[in-house]
C-alpha cells in the first residue's frame, strides 16, 4: 500500500525561535515546506541569512506582507497546511492582529487542510481564572480560537507546556537561562509538577501531528512522561550531574506576588505565568479529555530529550 501523499505546509515565523525549528522538523519529514518571506524583514541580515538557508536546503520562499491581504490569500492557496509561529511574548494586539489576519487570508482562500495558530504554551482553554495582567495572552488565544472556529478552519491547537530552554536552563527560576553551581531559589516548595518540553522535540511532534486525523479540530498536548517534574526533582538532577548539593532558599508565594508589583507590565505578565506553573501546577492539574491527544502516546516514534539528558549540555 503506497504512503499518504504528504502535506505541503507554509510556516509564518520561520525565523523565529520556535519557527525556525519548525522549518527544520519539517524538511527532515520530507514535508514540502514554504517559509514565509515578510518585506517587513528590512535590513535585518540575520533573518535574511537563515531564510536563504532554508532555501538552500530545499524550502520554498513565498514573498508576502500582513499589510498586503491579496499576497497572503495567495500565499496560503500554495499548500494545504498553515503553522504560525510568530512570536508574540508580551506583545498585546499585534500577534493578536496578524493572526487574525491570517485567519482571514485562509478563510479566503478556502483550500486549508488544518491551520496550527500560535499558540505552544499553556493550554488557554484551561486559563479562564488566570490573574491579572498575565492572562491578557490566555485571553488573546481564545479570541485567535474563537475566530478559527467561527470560520470553520480545520485545526490543530499545540499545547507545549514549558519550552526547556527557558526553565531548564534556569532551574525554573524567572531570569535565568543558566544554572547555578551553587544556589537555587525554589518557588514555594519547589513540588509542583510542570512539564519540559525540548523545542526541537515541540517542533518535530507539531510536524508529526498536521496529517494525522486523530488530531483534527483537537489539542495535541505535549507531556513526556519523563520530563513531567517538579523544580525541586530538576534541581535534583542537576545536583547529580555536578556532583555538588545546591544552597537553597525559598521564595513564598506572597513574596513572589509583591516581587512582581514592582516590573513593568510585559515582565508582570510573563511573571503570571511562572505564578500558575510553578505555585498552581496549572500544567498538571487536569487530565486530557475527548478534545485532546497526548503526543507521545500518538508518537512513540520521537525519541524525546529527557531532561536529563537537556541539562548535560550545561556541564
Amino acid at each position: 500500500m503506497a504512503a499518504a501523499k504528504k502535506s505541503k505546509v507554509l510556516i509564518v515565523g520561520g525565523t523565529g525561535y520556535l519557527g525556525k525549528r519548525l522549518v527544520r522538523a519539517s524538511l527532515a519529514e520530507g514535508q514540502e515546506t514554504y517559509v514565509l518571506y515578510r518585506p517587513e524583514i528590512g535590513l535585518d541580515i540575520d533573518k535574511v541569512q537563515m531564510l536563504l538557508s532554508f532555501k538552500q536546503q530545499g524550502a520554498r520562499l513565498v514573498v508576502a506582507s500582513f499589510s498586503d491581504h491579496k499576497s497572503l490569500v495567495d500565499a496560503v492557496k500554495l499548500v494545504d497546511v498553515v503553522i504560525c509561529a510568530i512570536s508574540g511574548v508580551h506583545i498585546r494586539s499585534h500577534q493578536i492582529l496578524l493572526q487574525l489576519k491570517l485567519v482571514d487570508a485562509i478563510k479566503e482562500a478556502g483550500n486549508v487542510k488544518r491551520f496550527l495558530p500560535s499558540e505552544f504554551g499553556t493550554d488557554p482553554a484551561k486559563m479562564e481564572n488566570a490573574m491579572e495582567p498575565g492572562r491578557v495572552t490566555f485571553d488573546d488565544k481564545m479570541v485567535v480560537r474563537k475566530a478559527i472556529e467561527v470560520a470553520g478552519i480545520p485545526h490543530t491547537y499545540v499545547s507545549a507546556n514549558c519550552f526547556a530552554g527557558y526553565f531548564l536552563g534556569g532551574l525554573c527560576q524567572p531570569g535565568h537561562i543558566l544554572p547555578s553551581k551553587d544556589h537555587v531559589v525554589l518557588l514555594g516548595d519547589g513540588n509542583q509538577k510542570a512539564i519540559y518540553v525540548d523545542e526541537d522535540d515541540i517542533a518535530m511532534y507539531t510536524i508529526k501531528t498536521i496529517d494525522d486525523p486523530r488530531t483534527l479540530n483537537k489539542t495535541l498536548y505535549l507531556r513526556p512522561p519523563e520530563n513531567i517534574l517538579s523544580q525541586r526533582e530538576v534541581v535534583q538532577i542537576w545536583e547529580k550531574l555536578i556532583g555538588k548539593e545546591l544552597l537553597k532558599s525559598s521564595l513564598s508565594k506572597e513574596e513572589f506576588l509583591a516581587a512582581m508589583k514592582e516590573q513593568d507590565f510585559a515582565e508582570q505578565v510573563g511573571l503570571t505565568h511562572y505564578y500558575h506553573v510553578c505555585y498552581e501546577g496549572c500544567l498538571t492539574n487536569f487530565e486530557i479529555g475527548a478534545d485532546g491527544e497526548e503526543a507521545s502516546k500518538l508518537y512513540p516514534q520521537v525519541k524525546y530529550t529527557t531532561v536529563v539528558d537537556y541539562l548535560q549540555r550545561y556541564l
